[in-house]
């Protein structure tokens, strides 16, 4: 039985997220279909992180085991003939029968886009409108997240774990021509956390926010990592 590894990129909007769901769209799916028609048989398929719908992906890490012929490192080509264009495998190789895409991964990283003004180039890959964001703000509250909190307040409710801690090694803005760019790398992440985190974060650092009462300051910010949800 071979274990098979597949470093694989998407276009999020065209997808329900990464995990199968019935009668929707998923990377997973789309996956698990090619294997299929390229072997005659039916995998699972594990992913290193199961990305919410319209999440894009530059190196999503999957792994499946099966027992077939076809050599491991042409197992890209031949699932790139059968997928569609909003999905390519990068590549594909063999690793050893204990790898698990999710389980042996060290490390998460995420970015997320956003620009001020409309854009044409980036308008599938950003958050765009923003208002005005001071820089000093942005930095202090990436910087907050650095460590490990627990981020239930920063996650759907519906998906909150008995475990919400999460590890944070790496928390950045910069500021690339007309985009800002956040990134984070951390053991693991909760359902939409990032997104929750980004919005937090512009929250507090817009131009505009002082017309509004109850937008977060940095020290509302710092207590939502420090406590618990169900402890507010």
């Amino acid at each position: 039985m071979r274990n098979i590894k597949l470093v694989v990129e998407y276009f999020g909007p065209s997808f329900s997220g990464w995990q199968i769901q019935k009668g929707v769209p998923t990377v997973q799916g789309a996956l698990v279909e090619a294997v299929f028609r390229v072997t005659g048989q039916k995998v699972g398929i594990i992913g290193a992180g199961r990305t919410d719908a319209g999440v894009h992906a530059l190196g999503q890490v999957a792994n499946f085991h099966i027992e077939h012929p076809l050599p491991p490192e042409r197992y890209r080509d031949a699932l790139n003939s059968y997928l569609p264009d909003d999905i390519r495998v990068q590549s594909s190789e063999e690793v050893p029968e204990d790898f698990h895409a999710r389980f042996s991964a060290t490390h998460r990283r995420y970015r997320y886009l956003l620009t001020e003004e409309r854009t044409a180039l980036y308008r599938h890959y950003r958050w765009e409108g923003v208002s005005p964001l001071d820089v000093d703000t942005l930095h202090k509250a990436a910087g907050l997240l650095l460590g490990e909190h627990d981020f239930s307040a920063f996650c759907v409710t519906a998906s909150r774990q008995e475990n919400n801690r999460c590890r944070i090694e790496h928390s950045r803005w910069c500021r690339f021509g007309p985009l800002w760019v956040y990134e984070i790398r951390g053991n693991r992440f909760l359902h939409s956390m990032v997104r929750s985190l980004v919005g937090g974060m512009v929250n507090l650092a817009s131009a505009s926010k002082d017309r509004n009462p109850n937008n977060l300051t940095l020290e509302s910010f710092e207590n939502m990592l420090a406590r618990p949800a169900e402890q507010r």
